[in-house]
C-alpha cells in the first residue's frame, strides 16, 4: 500500500516538474523572441538618423516630414526603454507611417531616388522592416504557445501555483493596417 502511495506521490511530482519545465521554456522562448524584435528595433532607430541627414540635402524644404520622423523616432525609442508592449507597438506603428511619408518625399525627388547612399540605406530598411516582421511573428507564435499552456488543463495549475502570467502579443493598433490595401489602376 505504501509503495502504490508512493508512486502515485512520485508520479504527480514529475508530472509538476515536466510542466514547470515546460512553461519555463515556453517564457523563455517568448522573451528571447522578444529580444530579436528589440534588436531589429534598435537597428530601425539607428538607420533613421542617416536616412534623414540623405533627404535633407535634397529636400531642404520638406523640413515638417522630416521632423516628424524625428520625433516618431524619439517616441519609439522612449517606449522602447518603457518596455511597455502596448506603447511600443503604437509608436513604431506610427513610426513605420512617418517612414512612408518620407518615402513618398523622396518620390518627388528624381536625383535623390538616384543617389546611391539614398537607395543603400532604402534598401537596408526595408531589409530591416523585413526582419522585424519576421521577429514580431516569431515572438506572438511563442506568446500563443505559452498562454495556451498558462490556459490549459492541467497545466493551467501550476501556472497558477508558479504565478506564470499570460503575455502580450505585439498587434498592429492602427486600423487602417490591418485593411486589405485598395489597388487602383
Amino acid at each position: 500500500m505504501w509503495i502504490v502511495i508512493g508512486i502515485i506521490l512520485a508520479l504527480i511530482g514529475i508530472w509538476f516538474l515536466v510542466n514547470y519545465n515546460n512553461l519555463v521554456k515556453l517564457k523563455n522562448r517568448a522573451k528571447e523572441a522578444f529580444a530579436d524584435i528589440d534588436v531589429q528595433l534598435k537597428r530601425r532607430h539607428d538607420l533613421i538618423p542617416n536616412l534623414v541627414e540623405t533627404v535633407k540635402g535634397y529636400a531642404a524644404h520638406e523640413r515638417e516630414v522630416l521632423e516628424k520622423v524625428t520625433e516618431a523616432r524619439a517616441k519609439a525609442m522612449g517606449a522602447r526603454e518603457s518596455g511597455d508592449l502596448k506603447k511600443m507597438a503604437e509608436a513604431e506603428n506610427y513610426l513605420a507611417e512617418t517612414l512612408k511619408t518620407l518615402f513618398a518625399v523622396a518620390e518627388r525627388y528624381p536625383d535623390l531616388k538616384a543617389s546611391q547612399n539614398f537607395l543603400e540605406l532604402q534598401r537596408e530598411l526595408r531589409d530591416t522592416e523585413d526582419k522585424i516582421m519576421y521577429a514580431r511573428r516569431f515572438y506572438n507564435e511563442n506568446v500563443r504557445d505559452l498562454n495556451i499552456a498558462i490556459e490549459s488543463f492541467p497545466t493551467n495549475i501550476v501556472a497558477l501555483i508558479f504565478g506564470f502570467k499570460k503575455m502580450d502579443l505585439f498587434e498592429i493598433s492602427a486600423p487602417e493596417e490591418r485593411e486589405a490595401p485598395k489597388v487602383k489602376f
